[in-house]
């Protein structure tokens, strides 16, 4: 004789034990996917950073040792012009009909995908990374009258371009081609990390997120990042961020070993943006190896 068995469900003492233990096992499985995809992200940075020497280096191979002209200009001839900022992915327009106002008509043939330009911990990627890239030169938000628009990222890049060290009343310049000299920074690349910038006055800034930091939302001609609202007083924000270099190996660095460089208003002198109550760009952390 068959005996029958019957599909008891559960007690309500019995669901409520379940229920505590899943809760119990996502509070332990979560913290560490968490760490994880931190992690995950911290690795594709690197990889990122080493993309793109990589190809600043190749293009010195093609091109008889010679970095790419910096795009962060402002201005339309050799005469009058001055510094941008160097998160600037195209600029406004390029200094001589020789030059090119996109970092992408410098090195797409060594860099298809966007966003390996593109710090991924930064919080929101520009709506139109891609798009901006493979245009080159010819980039127009289309969210925007017809003039050609600037495009500024995440990461700040140093080949060939020159800024002013607050704390040290000199230029910085980055470097000019792969044989380097004693003159020139060995820093081609690292992540946003600032200070007072326009967009959030008396506040730290970073592509890399920090303790205390909330979303500053990007613009129809700015990457999203991170920022410290009104964290004046309140010290330096522990923070990991990245670097690279001309001999190809990226690595960290932290905030507190950092030197601080504006952005120079008058390239004739080497005048800077004023700084304070975020007047102009503000100021931009350096690895202190940078100027080694």
């Amino acid at each position: 004789m068959k005996r029958k068995i019957r599909n008891r469900g559960f007690t309500l003492v019995e669901l409520l034990v379940v229920i505590s233990i899943i809760s119990f096992m996502a509070g332990i499985l979560l913290p560490a996917l968490s760490k994880a995809r931190q992690q995950a992200r911290k690795l594709l940075g690197t990889s990122n950073q080493r993309q793109i020497v990589s190809a600043v280096n190749l293009y010195a191979e093609d091109n008889d040792q010679r970095y790419p002209e910096s795009v962060a200009t402002l201005g339309d001839n050799l005469l009058q012009w001055n510094w941008g900022e160097p998160t600037m992915l195209t600029g406004y327009r390029a200094r001589s009909p020789r030059m090119h106002r996109s970092m992408s008509a410098y090195l797409q043939n060594y860099i298809e995908d966007a966003a390996t330009v593109y710090c991924p911990n930064a919080p929101r990627k520009y709506k139109y990374l891609q798009e901006a890239w493979d245009a080159g030169d010819y980039w127009d938000n289309p969210q925007t009258p017809p003039v050609k628009d600037p495009v500024k990222g995440t990461y700040c890049f140093y080949w060939n371009y020159t800024g002013y060290l607050e704390d040290r009343d000199y230029l910085f310049k980055g470097p000019r081609n792969a044989a380097g000299g004693s003159w020139q920074s060995n820093l081609l690349v690292s992540d946003y990390f600032g200070y007072d910038h326009f967009r959030n006055p008396n506040s730290y800034g970073s592509c890399e997120k920090f303790p205390g930091a909330s979303i500053t939302e990007g613009t129809l001609l700015s990457s999203a990042y991170w920022s410290d609202k009104n964290s004046a007083g309140s010290g330096t924000p522990e923070i990991k961020l990245h670097a690279g270099y001309t001999d190809g190996h990226v690595e960290n660095f932290s905030a507190s070993d950092t030197i601080a460089m504006r952005v120079i208003k008058v390239p004739q002198t080497g005048e800077p943006y004023p700084g304070g109550d975020g007047i102009g760009p503000g100021i931009f952390y350096l690895p202190q190896k940078a100027l080694h």
